[in-house]
């Protein structure tokens, strides 16, 4: 009996190493893209976009009217301004998760959104770690792996560096 449930479990193990690194990869991409993606979204007013829901508008993206003061009485940053904070947040929010998503400088986009995890951790939410520790691991695998054979990064490496 215990033989057979090794070996089954042994069998198992093997299927699931088999899961491609490029899939976890475009899972991570996505749904980290997508987090930030709409909390920066919440940031600003003007313009949208959410291909899930098909939610377009394309304007002008300019500050929410409440975003700053989110920055000056919850969030309460040190060293900065609630401002800037809030146009840092706003375009961080945006910039990083697009380039994950398409998969350009993604190691570079990942690793400043875990130093905005970080930030968010340890200065603004400290009881959501359960939360921040998913995003964390997400945004360390692209770091330490990249994006995976179907991001531009990729495409790039295969055409300038790999000759």
């Amino acid at each position: 009996m215990i033989f057979r449930l090794t070996t089954l479990t042994h069998s198992v193990v093997q299927l699931l190493s088999r899961i491609p690194d490029a899939w976890i990869a475009l899972l991570a991409r996505f749904s980290i893209a997508a987090i930030f993606w709409k909390s920066g979204q919440t940031k600003i007013q003007g313009f949208s976009l959410d291909i899930i829901s098909g939610e377009f508008h394309f304007g002008w993206p300019q500050l929410s009217s409440s975003v700053v003061d989110l920055f000056r009485y919850e969030y309460q940053l040190p060293l900065i301004s609630p401002e800037l904070g809030a146009i840092m947040a706003a375009t961080a929010e945006h910039l990083f998760p697009a380039l994950i998503l398409i998969g350009l400088a993604t190691r570079f986009s990942a690793l400043a959104l875990l130093g905005m995890t970080i930030v968010i951790q340890f200065l603004v939410y400290p009881d959501a770690y359960p939360t921040h520790g998913v995003w964390a691991a997400a945004l360390l695998f692209l770091v330490a792996r990249g994006p995976g054979p179907l991001a531009l990064d990729h495409l790039i490496y295969k055409r300038f560096v790999a000759r």
